[in-house]
């Protein structure tokens, strides 16, 4: 009866351990289920788990439960009773089965892991979890080309074109905007000789710290939220600018403004790169590139159309005036403002999503990027099949965080002192093997083309200003030991020389004066009523028993020993005076700019067209090559015209160098760190930008040998060490 109970309760025993074993054994079927599902959307994967399991299904038959709860194994020792007690709930979390070393385990040396345990990244080197997530940027490059492929190129595709298009025109707005504004701004804000030039040099400085900035911060927050934040930059203070008085304010204005709109080169191509796919790519950016020629032909007709009428402005008092100019500057603005606008509406780079963890708001993205396309061509049935997209291992980085009792404005600094910190660590990233060598070379074509461009672009309209300016001086009229009395000046003088006049009783009512010189002249009970006076000078002259009143003549015009003799200044003018009534000149500048532009077009569609037909490389060396040539022709250009036919050649040669290196600079960096590399380039550009400035400018009026050689040697040596670049048309986007 006592044998008959006893085996009654083993085989009730092993029955139930049956039960547990079989409902282990199910919960991990579940397990496999769920982790399987849960790995389309975390980067974090685990395999260990289910490399044996069909090898422990057969182990589970060949060596069932023994009726005392052990099982048959050859391995005693790999047993556990880490669950001995546990319910059921908690016997199917079993350690063994989650990656947690188990009882067994810490027998193995410290540093070692258990056969069949996962590692975790703890346990792993640095370079070890770099090497596994470049191998998965390499899987994740190889199935988002074809999950763009799938997407199509349609809709979504040209509207981001257009959006990201008013960016970059913004930016061509604000490079030629300065050249426009410079003279200008400068006479009406009496900028004296020594301090003018600076306009040009501080824009250009902003650009370069905002290309470095704003373009390695897309790599960490994101394409379209940089993109944002700069362009609100960019348009609030350029708006603002176009209201200081002071100089010095409208300086740092406008150095906020340039820093703001830097980063819009580098985000617009690296943000538009990654919806395009392979056999789009350097098309489609070239057309791209066409909106920064737009910038410039819109810059050049506005400053046509508005500088020169000097009767678009409003002053309130004398100490505040808004000239044209001014109303120029907020024009200019207004493709920035349209930019932010639309980008509102836009996505983020799915692909930048991707690079970070993000993937449920990568799909959705690039689902929205389907949907839109197939309702474009007519087929809305058509399903987005893509369902699982690989994510790159996500790697811990050490942020050192600021104390949470500093103030807000320490915590500010703190925050950017960090940012800039781990843009710079990016970008050393960029200097190693195996991309130091290409960095090189993309710094050296940058560089190079950049000096070139822009040093001649200054030193054109300078020449061609020089011998117009030699041509007016030729017309200049001479007037000698006059006497002229009791008569009436209620006309406009312009570009004479009086020496050794007598002006007795004379009235100057409601005049102008434009480049006027009074040498050794006399002035006794002459009246001066409402006198203005541009690029007009008394040198050594004598006013005796004069009265001044609304006149702009002040010690800065009365020079070299003039004296002044019981006479009386009322209400004088306050601030510089300018005007381009009847100024032929001033057009005739702003018409040549904007022919200059003009001619980038053909380029521009001969760039876009054949990018993809004769290759990156050989349209960036062949036409820097080009450019570089065409610099020598202006040995032979000693008029105007043929000046002006110089320019328009140079500009449309060298149009196609821009575009490529666009191309190939977006295609030579990974996703991580396409926005620091591209930006590096294009702070290096607007630095060769300054520089070309301060040199070529410096020359202007002295000789043409040196421009001339410099120029050609830098482009044709720039152009051949673009040639040694690596072929990037057929790359994916790493």
């Amino acid at each position: 009866m006592e044998d008959t109970y006893n085996n009654r309760t083993s085989l009730a025993k092993g029955a139930k351990d049956m039960v547990k074993e079989a409902k282990r054994h199910t919960a991990k079927k579940v397990n496999k289920v769920v982790d399987r599902a849960t790995d389309e959307y975390s980067s974090h994967r685990n395999y260990s788990r289910f490399q044996d399991e069909e090898d422990e299904d057969e182990d589970f038959y060949r060596n069932p439960p023994r009726q005392d709860g052990e099982r048959y194994n050859d391995n005693e020792e790999g047993s556990s009773d880490a669950t001995e007690g546990h319910d059921d709930e908690d016997e199917i979390y079993e350690g063994e089965y989650q990656g947690i070393p188990s009882a067994g385990d810490r027998r193995h040396k410290e540093g070692q892991v258990a056969i069949g345990q996962p590692v975790s990244d703890a346990t792993r080197d640095r370079k070890g979890l770099e090497e596994e997530r470049q191998a998965d940027e390499e899987e994740l490059a190889q199935q988002y080309e074809l999950i763009i492929q799938e997407c199509g190129h349609g809709r979504f595709q040209w509207q981001l074109f257009l959006v990201l298009g008013l960016a970059l025109m913004s930016d061509g707005v604000e490079v030629f905007v300065v050249g426009f504004v410079l003279p200008s701004a400068e006479t009406d804000m009496c900028v004296p000789n020594s301090s003018s030039g600076w306009l040009g040099s501080v824009v250009y400085l902003g650009m370069m710290f905002g290309a470095f900035f704003w373009g390695g911060l897309s790599d960490k927050v994101g394409r379209r939220q940089c993109l944002l934040i700069c362009m609100s930059t960019n348009g609030f203070f350029a708006f603002l600018s176009s209201f200081v008085q002071g100089y010095g304010l409208f300086l740092l204005c406008r150095f906020v403004a340039g820093f703001g709109i830097g980063g819009a080169v580098p985000i617009v191509f690296s943000f538009f790169a990654e919806v395009l796919s392979r056999e789009k790519r350097g098309e489609h950016l070239s057309w791209l590139c066409m909106f920064w020629m737009i910038g410039e032909i819109y810059a050049s007709a506005m400053a046509w159309a508005i500088i020169p009428h000097y009767g678009w402005s409003f002053s309130m008092g004398s100490a505040y005036q808004f000239h044209s100019w001014r109303v120029f500057v907020v024009v200019c603005a207004l493709p920035c403002v349209c930019a932010v606008v639309a980008l509102t509406f836009m996505p983020e780079s799915p692909r930048f999503y991707l690079e970070v963890g993000k993937h449920d708001e990568a799909w959705m993205i690039l689902k929205q990027i389907h949907d839109t396309n197939m309702r474009a061509r007519g087929q809305p049935e058509k399903v987005f099949t893509v369902n699982r997209i690989k994510i790159p291992k996500q790697l811990d980085e050490l942020v050192e965080m600021e104390s949470e009792t500093g103030n807000p404005v320490s915590k500010v600094f703190f925050r950017i002192k960090a940012e800039i910190h781990g843009i710079y660590l990016n970008l050393m990233k960029c200097f190693n093997y195996p991309m130091r060598e290409n960095m090189m070379r993309l710094a050296i074509v940058w560089f190079t083309l950049s000096f070139g461009y822009y040093g001649l672009s200054v030193w054109f309209p300078d020449v061609i200003k020089h011998l117009q300016a030699d041509e007016y001086a030729s017309k200049v009229k001479i007037h000698n030991n006059e006497r002229i009395e009791d008569f009436t000046f209620n006309f406009t003088l312009e570009n004479q020389i009086h020496r050794n006049g007598l002006f007795l009783n004379d009235r100057f009512v409601n005049m102008k004066l434009r480049s006027v010189t009074f040498i050794d002249s006399t002035f006794r009970n002459c009246y001066f009523d409402d006198v203005t006076s541009v690029g007009s000078f008394f040198r050594n002259c004598t006013f005796i028993d004069a009265f001044f009143f609304n006149t702009d003549i002040d010690d800065s015009k009365l020079i070299d020993g003039t004296e002044v003799i019981n006479s009386t200044f009322t209400h004088n003018k306050i601030g510089c005076q300018m005007t381009f009534d009847d100024d032929y000149s001033a057009y005739w500048v702003y018409f040549i700019n904007f022919l200059g532009t003009l001619a980038v077009l053909p380029g521009n569609i001969v760039s876009a067209l054949l990018m993809d037909k004769i290759g990156r490389l050989s349209m960036l060396g062949g036409s820097m090559v080009l450019s570089g040539i065409s610099c020598f022709f202006l040995w032979f250009g000693t008029s105007e015209s043929m000046m002006i036919f110089m320019l328009c050649l140079y500009n449309g040669l060298s149009i196609s160098a821009w575009n490529s290196l666009d191309v190939v600079t977006t295609e030579s960096f990974p996703t991580v760190r396409r926005g620091t590399g591209f930006g590096f380039c294009n702070a290096l550009c607007k630095l060769a930008a300054v520089l070309g400035n301060l040199f070529f400018g410096s020359l202007v009026g002295i000789t043409k040998a040196i421009p001339i050689l410099m120029a050609s040697s830098v482009l044709v040596g720039g152009g051949l060490v673009g040639l040694r670049l690596p072929d990037t048309r057929a790359n994916v986007l790493m």
